[in-house]
């Protein structure tokens, strides 16, 4: 007799495709950094969040961000990542060592669990993202 394995998956709420482009419609949520974070500059962000699920184990959001010049520091939590593609703009990722990626658009990077560092907008941004938790 062969037994086939049980297969267990987690059914999301997000079952249709979506879209992100530059220009997204709807309001945005806006914030700004926190004040204690800042390094230069107290830019306004946008976020069209697109999704909001459960995971098996955390959480995903995924949707548009655009950010005016700034700088401030960013650390991710222990499970946190982000993955995110420049769509406008351009930015820098730097790192606690002094090391930094830049990214214009067409370009992507990847914010591992655990980093520390901080988040710079050189040129007016527009980003689309996917964060998991």
């Amino acid at each position: 007799m062969i037994v086939s394995p049980t297969i267990t998956t987690m059914t999301s709420p997000t079952t249709r495709l979506i879209k992100l482009d530059a220009q997204p419609a709807g309001t945005p949520d806006t914030d700004h950094p926190r004040p204690e974070r800042l390094i230069r500059g107290n830019p306004l962000r946008e976020t069209w969040n697109r999704v909001d699920d459960p995971l098996v184990a955390g959480q995903v959001y995924c949707g548009v961000w655009r950010c005016e010049p700034g700088h401030w520091r960013i650390a991710m939590g222990p499970t946190e990542r982000e993955l995110f593609t420049v769509l406008q703009g351009r930015c820098r990722v730097h790192d606690e060592r002094g090391g930094f990626e830049e990214a214009g658009p067409g370009e992507a990077i990847y914010i591992p669990p655990g980093f520390a560092g901080a988040f710079e907008v050189l040129e007016p941004l527009t980003k689309t993202y996917m964060i998991c938790e």
